[in-house]
């Protein structure tokens, strides 16, 4: 009589945990990504403490389309991109600035960045994911992936490993999933 309370309460413990982890992708601290018109390839980061995805752009000019904005940009990466990318601004993101990268007399601490949608591809899941638009050329990874992308991919991170999703898999023809 008393191994049933036992047996429950392990079930209520554990299941909760099971199911979570069997719906999970797990990727490794950093991945192979393509972008989505443009066809490219891209290493990135994957970091749960960040909370928005950073793409490195150079070039980035606001604009309007149709009463609409939009933002124009160049991919600063290596193999420097020669031609321009152009999307609908979706909002502009307010990013927190550390202690040493302002100046405090200036009270602003934070950085306006223009955030556009794009698709991208990690693994086999096709996403469409938010990114803040920043020259990251001084960085090892031109993406960065934060926890509200990371979310969008069903993603579990683990730190100990790289690429274990391997190269990208989607297929052009493939729709962004949920």
């Amino acid at each position: 009589m008393t191994l049933k309370p036992f047996a429950i309460s392990l079930c209520l413990f554990a299941a909760p945990g099971l199911g979570l982890g069997a719906q999970k992708t797990v990727y490794g601290l950093n991945e192979y990504t393509r972008i989505h018109q443009p066809d490219l390839q891209l290493a990135a980061k994957l970091d749960t403490g960040a909370k928005t995805a950073s793409l490195s752009a150079r070039d980035i000019e606001r604009f309007e389309r149709d009463g609409e904005p939009w933002v124009r940009f160049y991919l600063a990466i290596d193999d420097a991109h020669n031609n321009p990318i152009e999307r609908p601004l979706a909002r502009i993101s307010k990013i927190k600035r550390r202690a040493g990268d302002y100046d405090p007399k200036a009270e602003k601490t934070y950085t306006a960045r223009p955030v556009v949608e794009m698709d991208i591809c990690m693994g086999q899941s096709l996403r469409t994911i938010e990114v803040n638009l920043t020259d990251r050329s001084a960085f090892l990874y031109p993406l960065l992936i934060g926890s509200e992308a990371l979310r969008r991919f069903n993603a579990m991170v683990d730190p100990s490993l790289k690429y274990a999703a391997g190269k990208p898999a989607c297929t052009p023809d493939a729709n962004p999933g949920e």
